[in-house]
């Protein structure tokens, strides 16, 4: 079998995100109800509230280390496997990893020390602001990270330069405060903040269940059930926004999604239920709601979404445009003097630019995309169609289970309420059974932002086939079987700490430090 340079250093990339983003999300979230912990411990002086931040802050702390590790590996990544994809976008791409790495992981690791270690050396408003710097830090990271893949999903503030081959920056602000990345880092974070919720109250939950520290688990259960009750409403607003969005800057990613192969008369239906068919371009048993997809796609009643089959035509006009504008960049690369340049190729390059990236998708059929056929510029149009099954049921699972997060927060924060977290053990259980859900539910998230990207690296600039680096494949092969091995191995090793946490319970308040966090570590020896 012939090994794909191209489907290998995707594999390996997409097995390390996944791999790293089951911890990211837990991390985002724990930070923030520790902080929250904390601050009621500070503010009413009871001891409990004391412990329940230790005992959480235990397990941030195992879930934080691990998580540091994964997320190394990935930024080295982009040197290694798309050597030049970092050459064509360096100059954007890496100032926010830059900044998150000086600006935002500096800050989370230098006061998660002062979070373990400080509580009898500093005072209590003092260790209370070193708490809340690890989940701002922690947060923030998560800010820049994904300014990065924001861009990646539509490249604003940049400019491509035919004289370096690159894309360079004209305006940093339109690249931080691009409205997708702003859009998907309230999207993810809240994404994580209901991850975080889920497994306090679940754990709790299993407390409760068991009749173990049943005041901490009363007290963390209503912290989690109203916080991850409102976080829950904001990942579904957020991500109707994430919808109306890509319905400007991702229309064939929308169009994916929702298996609509023909455009349909405005307001258009949501599919609800189907079985999407690639070969056969249409949707089997498809069950419709009527209106439902012009309202969130649009937010109107006369706004036309298009189908997937418009969407290939006008690819195919747009790789007739991009092959204007490669030529016109071979002429201005083969001309050393910039006054020489013909006036004839800036024109073309001015006019077309836009385009450029959809004659690279020629690249994976001829090199030269000036000679393509018709055939091949016909192929090259429909590999802008994702897998359209994937994106379809990727996005209704997770859809399906933010739902399923609202009406389980909303019944605890009603019990919490009313006083009555325990006398309804088989809600207990399900909570308890409930504690994966949320990391399914953002896996599928990935799966959708970046799966439906795809054939781009770089959304309509840069196609994932032209940004590998030139290594053999079976390198790569070698590789991605270390990563999963090694990974495996840490997650086996996460697994087994936060039981071992877990299983043990809140220690005495009394118990130094360094013994809270070292007893945690000792079982990975």
């Amino acid at each position: 079998m012939e090994l794909d340079i191209v489907a290998l250093s995707r594999l390996q990339f997409a097995t390390t995100a996944l791999y790293h983003f089951l911890f990211v999300p837990l991390t985002l979230g724990l930070s923030i109800i520790v902080a929250i912990m904390e601050t009621v411990y500070v503010m009413t002086g009871r001891q409990i509230w004391r412990q329940m931040t230790k005992f959480w802050g235990t397990l941030f702390g195992i879930n934080f280390v691990i998580g540091v590790a994964t997320g190394l590996v990935m930024e080295f990544q982009f040197g290694m496997n798309w050597s030049y994809y970092s050459h064509y976008v360096g100059d954007i791409f890496g100032a926010p990893l830059a900044i998150e790495g000086l600006m935002a992981f500096f800050l989370e690791a230098t006061f998660v020390g002062l979070f373990f270690f400080g509580w009898d050396r500093m005072s209590k408003v003092g260790h209370l602001i070193a708490t809340w710097c690890v989940a701002i830090g922690s947060n923030f990271s998560a800010l820049w990270i994904l300014i990065a893949n924001g861009w990646m999903q539509n490249p604003v503030g940049s400019a491509f330069n035919p004289q370096t081959m690159r894309m360079e920056v004209t305006n940093f602000f339109d690249v931080v405060f691009n409205p997708v990345a702003q859009a998907k880092f309230v999207h993810t974070v809240s994404a994580g903040y209901v991850t975080a919720s889920v497994f306090v109250l679940g754990v709790s939950a299993w407390y409760l269940y068991n009749h173990r520290h049943t005041a901490l688990a009363k007290r963390s259960m209503t912290v989690a059930a109203s916080f991850g009750l409102a976080s829950a409403l904001s990942v579904v607003v957020l991500g109707d926004e994430s919808g109306y969005l890509s319905t400007e800057h991702q229309k064939m990613k929308l169009a994916s999604i929702e298996a609509m192969w023909k455009t349909e008369p405005a307001p258009a239906a949501f599919t609800l239920f189907g079985f999407p068919d690639q070969k056969a371009r249409e949707t089997h048993f498809a069950v419709h709601i009527p209106w439902a997809m012009g309202l969130i796609g649009t937010r109107s009643l006369t706004t036309e979404i298009p189908g997937i089959e418009e969407l290939v035509v006008r690819a195919k006009d747009r790789i007739h445009n991009g092959i204007l504008a490669y030529d016109a960049v071979q002429q201005i690369r083969a001309v050393n003097d910039p006054s020489a340049i013909p006036q004839a190729a800036r024109e073309a390059l001015e006019k077309n630019g836009n385009d450029l990236g959809y004659a690279l998708l020629l690249k994976r059929y001829i090199d030269d995309p000036r000679k393509a056929t018709d055939a091949q510029i016909e192929q090259a149009a429909w590999d802008t169609v994702p897998d359209v099954p994937s994106l379809f049921w990727s996005f209704r699972i997770m859809v399906g289970l933010g739902f399923f997060f609202i009406a389980l927060m909303a019944t605890f924060f009603y019990l919490s309420a009313r006083r009555r977290l325990d006398q309804y053990p088989w809600l207990l259980r399900v909570a308890t059974f409930a504690i994966p859900l949320p990391w399914i539910a953002a896996e599928f998230g990935w799966v959708v932002a970046e799966f439906g990207r795809q054939p781009w690296i770089i959304e309509g600039i840069l196609p994932t086939a032209a940004g590998v680096s030139s290594l053999g494949a079976f390198t790569v092969l070698l590789t991605l079987l270390g990563f999963i091995v090694l990974y495996s191995i840490l997650f086996i090793i996460e697994m087994g700490l936060m039981i071992r946490a877990i299983r043990s319970g809140p220690q005495p308040d009394n118990a130094p430090e360094a013994i809270l966090v070292s007893q945690t570590l000792v079982a990975a020896e």
